[in-house]
């Protein structure tokens, strides 16, 4: 009996602390580049970066062989991230926000066969295939890409 009064009690206040504790921010699809050293630091990457005059890219290279570049705008915002390797990335901390679309999309792809996924919306752009040990994919929000820089850049 004890036991099921602390439980009572303590599970909501657990919940409500843990709810009230700030997220940390991620170098996302659709996020700024604060954090990229802690997305260096999961992956355990090595990172180049790149700078144009419209965008820059940060490459990160994973010891697994995987590689994430994440397009960003002068101003931090990232428009785009693409991937390749043996392995595919954490998704969700690739795609923060966009990650439910991407789920969406994979869902309704469902035929029993393994492909290619494309899914393209006003409010994100989505190709992904592979096999395990090749995988590749990218993904860009319409909106935030600068102005005269063709989605065909982002690989």
């Amino acid at each position: 009996m004890r036991i099921r009064r602390f439980s009572a009690f303590c599970l909501p206040a657990v919940a409500a602390v843990l709810l009230g504790l700030p997220r940390h921010a991620r170098a996302t699809l659709g996020g700024n580049l604060t954090t990229v050293k802690t997305d260096q630091s999961r992956m355990k990457a090595s990172l180049q970066v790149s700078s144009g005059d419209q965008y820059a890219v940060h490459e990160m290279k994973a010891a697994t062989g995987t590689t994430v570049r994440e397009y960003a705008t002068p101003d931090g915002k990232i428009f785009a991230v693409a991937w390749q390797g043996p392995w595919r990335p954490d998704m969700r901390q690739l795609l923060g926000e966009y990650f439910t679309d991407y789920q969406e999309a994979a869902k309704g792809k469902r035929t029993g066969h393994s492909g290619p996924l494309a899914s393209a919306t006003d409010r994100v752009v989505i190709e992904s295939s592979g096999r395990p040990r090749a995988f590749r994919g990218r993904a860009w929000v319409p909106d935030l890409v600068p102005a005269g820089v063709d989605p065909a850049e982002i690989r």
